[in-house]
Formats: structure tokens, sequence, C-alpha cells
């Protein structure tokens, strides 16, 4: 829940109960201000017309706010038991906590985001907020059918009190025939906007070795998993919200936010599900880790995983506990209970606790106030909605670097004792969240505005900040404590440069170093963009995402891509001679290719191949196989493994192996792209055998 402080407006106190002042006054002292930005209706509502005759569920909210988050589930249960005929209206009061929050756009990009259908009004100046002397976000309000105040609750948690007194009120009002059944004019933002590729992209995660990136596509409720010249390589999930696993063509999620890509395993922070979800793209499944599916109040853990109740995981890392030195463990940044957990992969140990089992999940910081606490020790610290996760290992860091967002700073949390510190932002009162602002500075003297994500460059020994209501990358130097900004004009926008503080971002979510730190990948949230920041030539850049089998750019419902990327007409084709294999058989491509003479691959261009079976997709297991091609001194040994069990197909099944190789003269100048495809028939037996067969492919460009 999240007070605000006398000293910012002055209010009088509101209790949990009907216990509020403003239970004791009429309505008809306030009302919704002449020229407030309406959503999601045909027009300004008013008490004395539409809203007349109904009982009404005031929502104050801003859209930062985690609880606030929380309780939206509830108003949709009500939305869906009660309808507009039935004689219930809720009415969203967006009443700004940030600045960044009283812009239309911003409040129209929220409404999309969590899907909120009913009408939203924005209240930027907070009037109806001062009128009934709301004290805390959220508030619910609800009254009655001549404007007169029935009861308040505050903070979350209320359900089924809110569905008992809704129900008892419009039974009672109903039984004096005084409800209203004429309609609410309704005209949903969501219906005027095109399709997008990605939707309110929240997290993007890098595996350095792969060159492959995943991302959370929160709006589309997906996670995507691409090359580094943005093939989409997987699309798991969406575009309906969900909660299954199985494989990746049925697996859902809802609106997933932090990710985490290692080797072929993906996890996920399964935000609205209240989950943690692991993605095994060698195997094609989709598990849950922890979470029971709902929102847990447990701050205190210790159950195993799939037991143990959790709410809002917002971002993942990878760590060690204990004398591991292989990640054994993932961080997770609890929002919702305002804590960092830890999810042991392996056996393992926190600092001055006892063994923990593999699949234990359980908290590591964090008393679960929402503070801006910091103490030695971590069950007596504080955070605010911590949001993105950054492991900083190496000597001298040690720590764990926490983007805290509702506190607006960014904390450490040292890996050996669990020591909470502030590195930037914020200020020394632990109980004050409204210290923010856009200033460049050291320690307590810089300001953010809620930063969503921090990303650390270990060869820099840098830390990049996601300033996201400050529309700003950042960047902090841990020696010095120094705070500056890197890219961004301060304005929400989506412009590229010039130069980095000429582009322009909108709330970005989350970013994660790439190229040995010269790149940054920034989920530029508002913007429905992936972007790069080349911090050697100080460009910004979109980041391309190709989904050719995409309808209008909508998402799609697959497990990958169902065509590979074109062929040029210039491209070779060679048809092998039939192959006879078995059922459970690897056949192993054997691809060499020659360069032209006096030329070698470019690394700015990564060359890649994929392996397809146009027709026979279930050969491949329904998804477009990719890889890098880095070295062309050697053949390179492609396997694919074919099922055990066939699918009865009219047509002779063939695999399909297309190359894309980008090479530059020797000497530099001239660069040029050669493409190639090899198509294998294949002769598949009844009776399945093990073992392999191999067959060389070779090319000479």
């Amino acid at each position: 829940m999240n007070v605000v402080p006398s000293g910012v407006w002055k209010f009088s106190e509101c209790h949990y109960t009907i216990g509020c002042k403003m239970v004791m006054i009429l309505f008809g002292n306030a009302y919704f201000s002449a020229g407030l930005e309406w959503l999601n209706t045909e027009g300004p509502l008013s008490f004395t017309r539409e809203l007349a005759g109904k009982v009404v569920v005031l929502d104050f909210f801003t859209y930062c706010c985690i609880n606030c988050i929380h309780i939206l589930p509830d108003l949709h249960q009500l939305e869906k038991k009660h309808s507009v005929k039935d004689g219930l209206v809720i009415v969203g009061v967006h009443s700004a906590k940030f600045p960044n929050e009283k812009v239309l756009q911003n409040v129209q990009s929220a409404v999309l985001r969590y899907n909120i259908t009913h009408p939203v009004v924005n209240d930027g100046d907070a009037r109806l907020w001062h009128e009934l002397e709301v004290a805390c976000w959220p508030t619910l309000v609800l009254i009655g059918p001549k404007g007169n105040l029935l009861f308040s609750l505050v903070g979350e948690g209320h359900r089924e009190r809110l569905a008992l007194f809704t129900n008892t009120s419009l039974r009672h009002y109903r039984d004096q025939v005084l409800l209203s059944d004429h309609l609410v004019g309704t005209k949903l933002y969501r219906d005027s906007l095109p399709p997008s590729l990605l939707s309110f992209p929240g997290k993007v995660a890098v595996d350095s070795s792969r060159k492959r990136l995943a991302i959370a596509d929160t709006g589309h409720h997906r996670v995507l998993v691409v090359s580094s010249i943005g093939l989409v390589l997987y699309s798991i999930g969406g575009p309906e919200s969900g909660r299954k696993d199985g494989n990746l063509d049925e697996a859902t999620f809802c609106s997933p936010q932090g990710i985490v890509i290692k080797g072929d395993t993906v996890f996920v922070a399964d935000t609205e599900n209240h989950l943690i979800r692991k993605i095994d793209l060698l195997e094609g499944q989709v598990s849950t880790l922890a979470g029971v599916g709902f929102q847990g109040t447990d701050m205190e853990g210790g159950a195993m995983g799939p037991q143990q109740p959790i709410s809002s995981p917002w971002d993942l890392a990878l760590g060690t506990a204990g004398k591991s030195t292989e990640d054994n463990m993932l961080w997770v940044a609890m929002a919702g209970t305002h804590q960092i957990w830890a999810l042991f992969l392996e056996n393992g140990k926190l600092p001055k606790r006892s063994e923990s089992k593999a699949g234990t999940c359980v908290r590591f910081a964090g008393s679960g106030n929402e503070e801006n606490r910091n103490n030695a020790y971590p069950q007596k610290a504080g955070f605010a909605q911590p949001s993105g996760l950054a492991p900083a290992p190496e000597e001298p860091w040690g720590c764990l670097y926490v983007a805290d967002s509702e506190s607006s700073t960014v904390r450490s949390l040292a890996l050996k004792d669990g020591a909470v510190k502030l590195l930037v932002g914020g200020e020394r009162d632990p109980l004050n969240l409204f210290a923010f602002g856009d200033v460049d500075g050291k320690g307590v003297d810089a300001k953010l505005q809620h930063p969503l994500d921090v990303a650390w460059a270990p060869d820099q020994g840098l830390l990049y900040v996601a300033d996201s209501y400050n529309h700003k990358i950042k960047v902090v130097d841990p020696k010095t404590r120094q705070c500056l900004v890197v890219a961004g004009t301060g304005e929400a926008g989506d412009v590229l440069g010039p130069g980095l503080t000429e582009s322009s971002f909108n709330e970005p979510g989350g970013l994660c170093v790439g190229e040995g730190g010269r790149v940054l990948y920034v989920a530029d949230t508002n913007n429905h963009h992936l972007k790069v920041l080349d911090l050697d030539t100080k460009t910004v850049s979109l980041f391309p995402i190709s989904l050719e089998d995409a309808v209008d750019s909508a998402p799609t419902k697959s497990s990958g891509p169902c065509k590979v990327p074109k062929l040029p007409k210039s491209a070779s084709r060679v048809k092998m001679p039939p192959l006879a294999v078995s059922p459970g058989q690897t056949v192993n491509l054997e691809l060499v290719l020659s360069l032209p003479e006096g030329t070698k691959l470019t690394e700015d261009a990564p060359s890649f191949w994929t392996l397809s079976a146009e027709g026979n997709e279930w050969l491949v297991g329904n998804q477009v196989v990719t890889g890098d091609i880095q070295n062309l001194s050697q053949p390179l040994s492609i396997p694919a493994i074919l099922p055990k069990v066939l699918k009865a197909t009219e047509a002779s099944p063939s695999l399909t192996l297309s190359v894309w190789v980008y090479c530059c003269l020797a000497g530099g100048g001239a660069c040029m792209m050669k493409a190639a495809s090899f198509t294998q028939p294949l002769q598949i037996g009844s009776t399945p055998r093990n073992g392999s067969v191999t067959v060389t492919l070779a090319h000479a460009f």
C-alpha cells in the first residue's frame, strides 16, 4: 500500500474499515471536474446523468503501484458478475504519484498494458482525491445510486469484502427500485490502435555464447527467442493470456516480465500468474518452478517451489550460493511483497542460513514493509517494489544491484552477508518514497524517477539504469557512485538520433548488456520496440525482428515461425540424392563451405543457418532450428534427430538446410552476402533404430 506523506498533501486519517470521515459526507459536494480526460468512454461521465441510478465503485489508483495492479483481478471478477444493466459501474480514478503519470498518453499505455476495460478518468490534479480525503493507493469507494457514499476500502486483499458489499448494495437498491438499467456509452481505447509486432516489451536478456536474445513480449503474453539479427527462433505463448505448462506450442503466460536465457534454458517471471517458469528449448517443454498460480502473501517462504505462493515476481537473475562455482539459483525481484527472494536450482546455502535443497523458494532480503530502508541485516532492510536485478559477483563488488522502483533508488545487496546499501537516488529518510527527480549527481544527490531495470557491464565496471519515468538510460560508476545520463531527452518520444542524448524513449522497462559492454539492448516499453544503443558510435537504432508468419504484424500462436527467411534469387539451390534413414536416428549434416578468394567472415553481420522441413514440420519439432556460422576452417556439424514415431504423410519428407554468409574483402572495402540451400530427401523406414547417419553438404561460393 502506497501512503501519501502528510508533508505532500494534507488528509484526514483513513482506515481499512468504514471509519473514514468521507463516509459521512454526501457525494453531491464532490464531482468530476469539467475538462478531465476520459478513457474507454464516449465522453465525460456525470453522477447526475450517466451514473445516476447506478452503484459505482471508484478505484483510486496510480499505474506504477503494484498494490493497485493486484486489485485489478478483483475488479475484473466483479465486472463479470454484475453488468452495467445490472446497475454496477466501475470507474478508475487515476491520481498520479509521479509527474510522468499525469500525462494522458502514459495513462493510455497503462490502460492497455493492464487490460482495463472500464471507464478511467485522468484526475491529474487529484481534485476528487482531495474532495474525498483519500490518503493512499489503492482506495476503493462505493457510491449509491443517489450519490450517497456507502463505504471505502483501503489497500489490497479485500476481494471477498468488496464482493459482499457490492452484492448487498445492488440487492438493496434493486428492492427499492432505485437502480436504472440504462447503458453507459463505452469506447475502448485499445480498439483504436493498430496491431504491433511487440506489445509493451518488459524485459530483454542476452545469451552472448549463442548470440541470441530473449524478449518478454509482455502485452502479447509471450516469450520470443530471436537470433542476433532478429530472426524469431521461438515464440512461446500468446496472443491471449493463460496459465498452462506443456509443449511450446500450447504453453501460455500472463504478462511475463523478467527473463533469463542461458544455453537452451529460458527462465521467466510470469508476473500476473505469480509464477516462475522454465522453458526448455531442447526438450520443447514449459514447466513451473515456483508459485501456485495466484497471489501469495507469505513473506518468509521456505517451501518447495510449486508449493510456495509468491507475489508478482518482476525480474530474475542467475547467481550462486554456497560453495558452488556454477549458477545454482535464481534471484527473484518479488515486487508484490517488496522483497528479494531466492529459488534454488541445486542444493545451496544463503549467507548465515542453513543448507537449502534444490527447488526451495525462500526470502533473502526485505522485511516486506514498503520502505527505502538500508540495513546490515537483510531481513530488516526495506524495499519498495523492486523491479530489476543485475548480479555483479566479481570482487570488489560482490553484490546484486536492485532497481527499487517506488523509492526511485538503485540499491546494492551484498552476496556474502546480505547487507543492503544505497547506491544512488532517493533520500536518507526510509519512509519517504517521494524523493524522485531527474538529476545527475553522486549517491543520494542523484535523482531518478521509478527506475525499472539495471544491467551490469563487468568489463567496464559500470552499471546501466533504465530510468523509466524520466525516459532515459543512465550509467552509474559504483566506485564513485556518480550517476550520469547516457541516452534520452527526458521527454517521452520515439526519435532515433542523431546521437544518444538526441534519441528518445517512452518508459523503457528493461535493458541488458551485449557485445562485451559495447552495446545495450533496451526494451522501449511504451513504444513497443527493442532498441540498440551502440556505445562506441554513440547511436541508437531499432532492433529488427522478423516474424514472417505474423498476420498484419499481430502475434501468432506458435512455437516458432512457420517459414524460414526467404532466400534471394541469386542463392544456389542444391538437391541431394535420397538418404535412407530410420525413425529415431540422428541425421548429421556436415556443412562444408568455401568463401570467395580473398574474403573472410564479418562479425558486423553474423552469418547463420536454418534447418526446416516445409510441409513436414514435425520432423524438426514444429520449429525452425537455427544457429550461427562463426568459423569455416572446419566442417560444421548440424544434428537432426528424427522422431521415433512417424506421422502419416503423402509427400516424401525432406530436410532443408539454408545458409546466409556475410563476408568482406580481407583487406577491407567491399562486403557481400552469399546464400545457398541444400534439400535432403529422406527415405524413412518403418523400424526404429538408434545411431546416426552422416551426409556432407559442400558448396563453394
